[in-house]
């Protein structure tokens, strides 16, 4: 199962996002659902690199399929959005496959 948490500040302002573990859908280099969040994951850093001046600090653990990405400073609006759009799109996920329990999703503060 993939655990995604997304941090937030008391003023609701993410402050960075992880990702744990395989969704288990399928095996290796057949899960489709482990591809997908793959995609969004790294999209998302890539594009809060190419397109924001935030501050962050982004590591990957392909074994454990641990993603992790916290923000140093200021979080711009342009970073405030797309990690709403992956948030949106691994709950589009969860709940096209809400048969089964393949991606937790958790806000927590900090």
């Amino acid at each position: 199962m993939i655990k995604a948490t997304f941090f937030k500040d008391s003023q609701g302002q993410y402050r960075g996002f992880s990702l744990l573990g395989h969704a288990g859908y399928a095996e290796h280099g057949y899960d489709i659902i482990c591809a997908s969040v793959s995609a969004l994951s790294v999209n998302t850093v890539n594009s809060i690199e190419k397109f924001t001046d935030d501050s962050f600090e982004a590591s990957v653990d392909e074994e454990t399929g641990m993603l992790t990405c916290r923000f140093n400073g200021s979080v711009s609006k342009e970073s405030d959005l797309l990690i709403s759009s992956l948030l949106l799109g691994l709950e589009g996920i969860r709940d096209d496959y809400a048969k089964n329990t393949y991606i937790q999703i958790f806000i927590k503060e900090v």
